[in-house]
């Protein structure tokens, strides 16, 4: 079989970090703040910018609080574990790689005898039997697995206990409930194709009151603590960072949120995340070897989109290698944790003529490699 004549203009599908919006250049960067102090009023006053940005791109109410956190989605995620958990029974959930390390973590980390839940890649456990007198940490969209969780409907608005949500791969893809949502944790390196090493922590009224009411009897690095005198510290919430951040990219991330803006806010990135998915299934519907990894459209992600196929791992492997050394799609195996197969990333910063376009090489390489 000959190679295809058409590629993708933009051949990066990585699910971290994912591919920079669209017309994306260094020049288009903010860059007076660099080379002076986070704790000056220039760089302040952008640090709150970018808090005040993704406050209205998320729609978040006044009552949730947001923060800039080190440490990347997972550096977000332990800190409130760290911080909260220990003040009743929990529950763990995890249905790929990175909930899985939240079970862990809980059991052998901060030895709270969980009650864990968990379930094979590509599916969920049953939510509607999940105990809320728990805390509960979940993710709301498997990064590695392919998976979300379909609505918020299974979190009981009377429920006792705290909601987790890793939502790392949903925000900015997903108009998430935020009333369901006591701890929220994300990066900018995914939907907004930011750069990575900083987290993003959103705290709702009842985390702050356990933060507030509860102190946990394990010790706690600097880089966790939330609190001053027993009282939430609020200046990590307006731009008053617990370390140094950098500020290269912070603009980064204030510059991939003007263009999200610019194309419809929300609403713009949830359609293109939509379409991106669409694209992705039409590859599978259109090839008796290639197939989802989630079975069920309902539950099926709209992000990292997870893919098998009808072949050895090592025929996988070796597609994804032939297709990468031709520069025609970087970055989208499986997760190495992960069932064999592809990962094409469908956040809101890829085109779908991208997705549509790696058709033909895919047929390329399944034929090469046969």
């Amino acid at each position: 079989m000959n190679k295809p004549d058409v590629r993708p203009a933009r051949p990066y599908f990585s699910s971290g970090p994912c591919a920079k919006p669209p017309g994306w250049s260094p020049d288009k960067l903010h860059l007076g703040g660099l080379g002076r102090s986070h704790r000056g009023a220039v760089n302040k006053a952008r640090l709150a910018h970018c808090i005040a940005m993704m406050r209205d791109l998320l729609e978040l109410p006044d009552s949730h609080r947001i923060g800039i956190v080190p440490g990347s989605d997972t550096g977000a995620f332990e800190m409130a574990m760290w911080t909260m958990l220990g003040a009743r029974r929990v529950t763990a959930m995890g249905w790929e790689s990175f909930g899985k390390d939240w079970v862990k973590d809980a059991i052998e980390q901060l030895k709270l005898d969980p009650i864990a839940v968990e379930a094979d890649y590509g599916d969920l456990p049953h939510l509607d039997e999940v105990d809320w007198t728990t805390d509960v940490l979940f993710t709301w969209n498997g990064t590695t697995s392919g998976v979300r969780v379909p609505n918020g409907d299974w979190i009981p608005d009377d429920r006792e206990g705290l909601s987790f949500a890793d939502s790392t791969s949903a925000v900015f893809a997903h108009r998430l409930p935020w009333d369901k949502i006591d701890v929220a944790t994300f990066s900018w390196q995914k939907v907004l194709g930011g750069e990575a090493a900083h987290g993003v922590l959103i705290l709702g009224p009842r985390a702050v009151e356990r933060l507030e009411s509860y102190k946990p009897d394990r010790p706690l690095p600097k880089l966790f603590r939330l609190t001053k005198a027993g009282k939430l510290n609020e200046g990590i919430f307006t731009g008053a960072t617990i370390n140094t951040p950098s500020m290269l990219c912070v603009e980064d991330a204030i510059h991939s949120m003007e263009w999200a803006n610019s194309i419809g806010g929300l609403d713009g990135m949830i359609e293109r995340a939509k379409a991106n998915a669409a694209a992705v299934d039409a590859l599978v519907q259109a090839r008796d070897w290639l197939h989802h990894l989630c079975p069920d459209p309902a539950l099926r992600s709209r992000t990292g989109v997870c893919l098998t196929l009808d072949a050895e791992p090592a025929r996988a492997k070796a597609m994804v290698k032939l297709i990468e050394d031709e520069e025609v799609a970087y970055d989208f195996g499986a997760y190495r944790d992960a069932p064999p197969g592809f990962r094409i990333w469908c956040g809101a910063t890829v085109d779908s003529a991208d997705i549509e376009k790696l058709g033909p090489w895919l047929d390329w390489a399944w034929a090469q490699t046969a």
